[in-house]
This record gives C-alpha cells, structure tokens and sequence, in this order.
C-alpha cells in the first residue's frame, strides 16, 4: 500500500506542516459540519487537519496510503481512527459519511476520476466535499516560475483545469459544485509551496522546502539549485520584489472545491 512518493513528503513533514486555523475555520464552514455527524478526512497524512477538526467536537475518520505518514498520525492521535487506503480505493459501505475533506491531496491521487467516483459512492446524498488544493493557472501566477520554471511546470501538470475539475465531480455524480478563491494570509502556519509567497527569503530554507512536494518529487533538483542562488541574489539587491510585483494577480493563490452530492 505504501508508496515512495508519499513517503519521501512524509519526511519531516511536521515540522514546517501545522493545520491553520484560518484553513480549517473554511473547511468546517464550506463542510456545514456538524457535531453528530460523521466525517472522512482523505489523504489525511499525518492527521494535522484531521486532529484540527477533531479538537473542534467533530468526528473524523482519516484515510491515508503513507505508511510513513499513518504511522506518525496513529502513533500522535490513538483517539482519531485511521485507515490505510487511497482515495481510489476506498473500503467504505455506500452512504458511510456525511461529508469529506481533502486538503492538498487531489495531487498525489493516482485518479481523480476514480477517486473522486469513489468519495460520491461513500457519501449520504445531501453531504458535501470540500477539498483545498489549486488548479494549472494559479500555479503559472506563481512568482516561483521566474526561478523554478520546469519544477512549477510539473506541479501543474498534476491537477486538472478548474472547469475540468467541476466536470469530474459532477460526472461523478456530485449535483453542485461551487469554488471560493484563497490568497495566502499573513500567520499563515501551514507551509505548503506558495505559503511564502510573500516572504521570499523562507525558499531558502530546505526545512520549508522540504514540505512541499513541488521541491521534493516534482522538482529538477539541477534547476532548483541555480534558482536559488539567483533568489538569494535578487533577495540581497531586492529585485525579487520587482519579479514578486511582475506576477500579482486575482486567480487566488489556491481554490477551494465544494462539491454537494
């Protein structure tokens, strides 16, 4: 069940990976969770969300195929139930949960189709699914691709379009599928690739690096290099806020998918 690239993210994940308050104030909301129902988290890797969720009085179930990542969640949250699995394999009754979760983990699916066919299968009809994650265009509005282009060419490759993405959930079976843009806030604690945006000199860095599955699976490590040589230059002459200004724009930094079955 385990797999390589879950497990080499899995490194040292939480030390640069805490769930952000403000993240999972959104996710709750966009949910309508509710205290008696019951909820799967997928992708839930080391279980920093699902134990955000948990702490709030609401019930999750967290699925996840790291054995490194499930083995952290199980060891530092035993309250919380954790199931080996991945999204295209979910080993639910029809009509197990009242909603789902999923922040960051459309990426490492190996089929958002099936995955996605599956999460409706394990959904009472009126739940929803909200997933956290960010789609081609946004990744192209990073100011990242000046210094890492064919790394930020890869991570886009891994998530489908927007509108590509409404159609998946809907020839899945959702009903309606609405979205909500997200830009990178000040605090941010969650340090997933573009959470420093605004801060330049944190990509130096290889703990924050490190936690991002652009630098760790998808990255031309020849390329990431040289670029990070040139940051740190145009950090010291302060170009890089020129380059950061060059790239502003209002796709959202990430998108939020809320899906209604």
């Amino acid at each position: 069940m385990s797999s390589p690239i879950y497990n080499k993210v899995g490194e040292g994940y939480n030390t640069t990976r805490r769930a952000d308050p403000y993240i999972v104030s959104r996710m709750l909301a966009n949910l309508q969770a509710k205290t008696d129902g019951n909820y799967l988290d997928i992708g839930s890797g080391t279980a920093n969300y699902t134990a955000a969720y948990t702490a709030q009085g609401y019930k999750f179930t967290g699925a996840e195929p790291s054995d490194r990542m499930i083995g952290e969640a199980r060891t530092n949250h035993p309250h919380i139930d954790f199931i080996q699995t991945k999204a295209e394999q979910l080993p639910f009754a029809d009509g197990a949960f009242d909603g789902a979760t999923g922040t960051f983990t459309l990426h490492h699916w190996d089929s958002v189709v099936d995955g996605i066919i599956q999460l409706n299968r394990v959904l009472k009809p009126g739940s929803r699914a909200v997933f956290l994650s960010f789609t081609p265009a946004q990744v192209f509005g990073y100011w990242l691709c000046h210094y890492f282009p064919e790394t930020m060419r890869n991570s886009a490759a891994v998530v489908p379009e927007m509108e590509d993405m409404i159609a998946i959930f809907k020839q899945a079976g959702f009903k309606d599928v609405i979205t909500e843009k997200y830009f990178v806030h000040e605090d941010l604690q969650d340090h997933f690739l573009y959470s420093n945006k605004n801060r330049p000199e944190q990509y130096l860095h290889p703990e924050i690096r490190n936690g991002a599955s652009s630098f760790t699976v998808y990255a031309n490590q020849e390329e990431v290099a040289a670029g990070l040589i040139q940051l740190e230059q145009d950090i010291t002459s302060g170009k890089v806020w020129d380059i950061i200004k060059q790239y502003e724009n209002d796709l959202g930094d990430y998108i939020f998918y809320v899906a209604e079955k």
